[in-house]
């Protein structure tokens, strides 16, 4: 499912979420992903490309006017989907993009038959994600010297 939202955006710019459709669309949201955790918050690669990109992932997309601008990835299993590496474009932050990326993750939780969607966030976006219906639990927790903490929402 694709969807298109304009949310902040100029008129003429069109968002349009959906997952990655071949590998160069791939290539492009690891390389979004290395801009922005490993060079703007100094996550190491070898941890940023954790081994899990490859078979059984989702990778969601944002594309404004065809370039991609966010991205998330998807895990399911049995029925938690675990939303991982949610990376947005500097220029393109509070713009709705990240929003929409966890608006479409949720359609494929649903289409799943996922009962949860998980994910760490990073304390910073506590507030973006509880927006969008994800209680946090558990202590709080350093990943690559990044305070984080679990959240999860219910599907459906």
């Amino acid at each position: 499912m694709t969807a298109t939202h304009s949310g902040k955006r100029p008129a003429e710019s069109a968002l349009e979420v959906r997952p990655a459709r071949d590998r160069a669309e791939v290539q492009q949201a690891l390389d979004l992903r290395y801009r922005v955790f490993c060079l703007e918050q100094g996550v190491s690669e070898t941890s940023e490309r954790d081994g899990r990109d490859g078979r059984g992932a989702i990778h969601l997309v944002a594309l404004t006017d065809g370039k991609l601008v966010g991205t998330c990835r998807l895990i399911t299993s049995r029925r938690t989907v675990t939303l991982s590496r949610m990376a947005v474009e500097a220029e393109a932050r509070r713009t709705g993009a990240g929003a929409a990326l966890l608006a479409e993750a949720a359609r494929h939780a649903a289409d799943a038959r996922a009962k949860r969607i998980s994910l760490h966030a990073q304390t910073h976006a506590l507030a973006f994600y509880e927006r969008a219906g994800y209680v946090s639990h558990g202590p709080l927790f350093v990943e690559e010297g990044i305070d984080h903490v679990a959240m999860e929402r219910k599907v459906g």
